[in-house]
């Protein structure tokens, strides 16, 4: 019998020291014995790292859920205060119930000056596109141009310096005088405060370039064409939509001062209206629709920087 082992199990399955065939069944289990732990042990880290990312992901989602209802609790609770001090002040409740009104038909038109909230927002949206797409057509183009030639970046820095810190509604009038109308004056307010950090961002974008890149593009003798789209477009990309994010928060905001003024369709028109009104529920409403309006705005174009980020471009 121990021969027949030792034929198949080979010369290394002979038992050291005893030459009986009961030695050989010895032997067996000691050599499979570490083959078993060895499937057997990687299992156990698995499944402590399993329960170590459920308790991470337990704890990111804690972290991105639980501290934005506790602030939103905070804030109600406050407003709760303001109304229980201030009888002329709605509660959340009352506001609640006025805003499920509202939202039940946001699109009805019974006049000229008597319309819908969702009327109001479009045609304050609508303002803002313009003037904001004016704004981009002029300043990329111009912040190209003065980021790439001095003698542009010379000549304009001093104008910019000026004009740029002027309060965009110090604008208004201007417009009005000039076009003789409401809602060309409020796209004209909405062009002039947007484009200033389009052209800023720009131009700066395309002066820190690297040089050894312009050094390239002079060695191969590419064409001004070349060196915009292949070079200096990728490169300035994030900061020239970061100029057009704060661009558009900007203009956001000056819309609604703007349609206060000159009147008409429109969000910032709506809530001075209901402020003659004395309907202030209608205007805390309004107050958390221009404030979701900015967010998703803002939000669509920074997922639009991080979508267009400089290894992406080049990829």
């Amino acid at each position: 019998m121990s021969a027949v082992a030792e034929s198949i199990m080979g010369d290394n399955a002979k038992p050291a020291g005893n030459s009986h065939g009961g030695s050989v069944v010895a032997i067996e289990p000691a050599r499979t014995a570490p083959g078993n732990q060895a499937l057997t042990a990687p299992a156990a880290v698995p499944a402590r790292t399993r329960s170590l990312r459920r308790k991470l992901a337990a704890g990111g989602l804690f972290m991105r859920v639980v501290p934005p209802l506790l602030g939103m609790a905070l804030l109600v609770l406050v407003w709760q205060i303001i109304a229980l001090k201030t009888a002329s002040f709605p509660t959340p409740w009352v506001t609640l119930k006025e805003a499920g009104v509202m939202f039940s038909d946001p699109f009805y038109r019974n006049s000229p000056n008597d319309q819908g909230i969702g009327w109001n927002v479009l045609a304050s949206l609508q303002r803002v596109g313009m003037g904001f797409g004016l704004a981009a057509l002029v300043g990329i183009p111009l912040g190209f141009a003065i980021g790439r030639v001095e003698f542009l970046s010379r000549m304009f820095g001093p104008i910019i310096s000026l004009l740029r810190p002027v309060s965009p509604l110090a604008w208004l009038p201007i417009g009005l005088l000039v076009f003789k109308s409401a809602n060309p004056a409020a796209i004209w307010s909405i062009f002039i405060c947007s484009i200033w950090p389009m052209i800023i961002n720009t131009a700066v974008g395309v002066q820190r370039v690297p040089q050894d890149y312009m050094n390239v593009a002079r060695v191969l003798n590419l064409s001004e064409w070349k060196v915009l789209t292949k070079i200096l477009f990728p490169s300035v990309l994030p900061y020239m939509l970061t100029g057009v994010r704060l661009s558009i928060g900007t203009a956001w905001l000056v819309i609604v001062a703007a349609e206060m003024l000159t009147g008409g369709v429109g969000i910032g028109f709506w809530v001075w209206d209901e402020w003659n009104n004395l309907n202030v529920p209608h205007i805390i409403i309004a107050i958390v629709i221009i404030g979701v309006v900015g967010l998703v705005l803002e939000q669509l174009l920074v997922a639009l920087a991080k979508a267009f980020t400089y290894e992406q471009v080049n990829n």
